[in-house]
């Protein structure tokens, strides 16, 4: 049983260096820099359209883990090279800040198709739990500590890869789809609630709507000022796709209450096979839930979309969440397609 009275750095223990990995189908190994952001994104793209075509990673989200302050390429980061120099393996391991009841520290990558099932992946994994357990003990925070990571449904390989590793099954994730064949049905809220486009003046304020709606959410943190500038900044963020629900308090005064903000990544409609958008958050405060707000903000996200001509919308829910949540959205009409599930080393 995991005493969290003792701080992480406690409880990780000795948390020496990652190896570096020795392979012979892979001419070297070093760490990452932001000149290599465009061959780390043709090796995402390679990998995802192979394990999970419907979403592909975008230039502009690797672009952005190397411009946060918590990520340090040099120790963070190691990308496996062939003989042309080619990237052919990447390992990342952030550790996002604002550690409030849990402190995560989260592997991504991977290997090329047309190389994997040779032991790299293994051994690119190992120096990624090894930098995780380093990022772990250097918080002497009491919060439970967390190696987290995902993998899809469509990718066994991975699953099988991170059981051997140690790392347990934690939670399953369901990609829902709806079609927008159909007129999306008005749905009013409450009374005294009011639903609006998003704003960027708006944007401080959904943000901590944002880190308080999701404090029950399983694997959740508030996010960083870095994480949600870089979010609603983004190339792919549609605010004429984003809501914002306003309540008015006992003092009278208006605050946002509920929120739905989307992306919408047109070079993955071809893969994907239909145009749309991809349902980002959704939130309501606690204090505000049962007063139909989330489905206002859905029906409103979907009317919008339907408007714009797109075919569907897409969102991932927590199978197992506290709040109805997928119960809700197949009440909408959204049906599950795939599956994601998560992996976890605890401390």
């Amino acid at each position: 049983m995991v005493d969290y009275e003792t701080s992480l750095t406690e409880r990780v223990g000795d948390a020496p260096a990652p190896v570096v990995p020795s392979h012979p189908d892979v001419a070297g190994w070093r760490a990452a820099t932001e000149s290599d952001i465009d061959g780390i994104w043709q090796l995402r793209q390679a990998m995802g359209e192979v394990d999970h075509p419907n979403y592909l990673t975008a230039r502009g989200a690797i672009a952005a883990d190397f411009g946060y302050s918590h990520f340090h390429p040099e120790l963070d980061s190691l990308v496996g090279l062939d003989q042309t120099g080619r990237i052919v393996a990447v390992g990342m391991v952030m550790f996002p800040p604002r550690q409030v009841t849990l402190a995560r520290s989260l592997p991504i990558g991977g290997v090329h198709p047309l190389l994997r099932g040779r032991g790299i992946g293994r051994q690119l994994l190992d120096w990624q739990l090894a930098r995780a357990k380093q990022q772990l003990a250097s918080s002497a925070s009491t919060v439970p500590g967390w190696i987290l990571t995902y993998a899809d449904e469509r990718s066994p390989q991975n699953a099988a890869l991170f059981e051997h590793a140690g790392l347990s099954l934690a939670r399953y994730f369901l990609t829902l789809e709806r079609p927008l064949d159909a007129p999306a049905r008005a749905i009013d809220p409450a009374d005294g609630i009011r639903i609006a486009a998003f704003t960027t003046e708006a944007s401080a304020e959904v943000h901590a709507a944002r880190d308080d709606a999701f404090m029950d959410h399983w694997g959740s943190q508030p996010m960083s000022d870095e994480n949600w500038n870089a979010f609603v900044g983004g190339k792919w963020f549609r605010p004429d796709l984003s809501f914002v629900a306003y309540g008015t308090d006992r003092a009278n005064i208006e605050q946002v209450v509920g929120f739905v903000l989307s992306t919408a990544n047109e070079n993955v409609w071809a893969t994907q096979g239909f145009t749309g958008s991809y349902i980002d958050l959704v939130g309501v405060l606690s204090g505000w839930r049962g007063r139909h707000i989330a489905q206002s903000l859905l029906a409103a996200q979907l009317a919008a979309g339907q408007a714009l001509g797109h075919e569907r919308v897409t969102l991932a829910v927590d199978s197992a969440s506290p709040t109805g949540a997928l119960g809700l959205y197949t009440g909408m009409g959204f049906v599950p397609t795939h599956k994601k599930m998560a992996y976890s080393l605890e401390f």
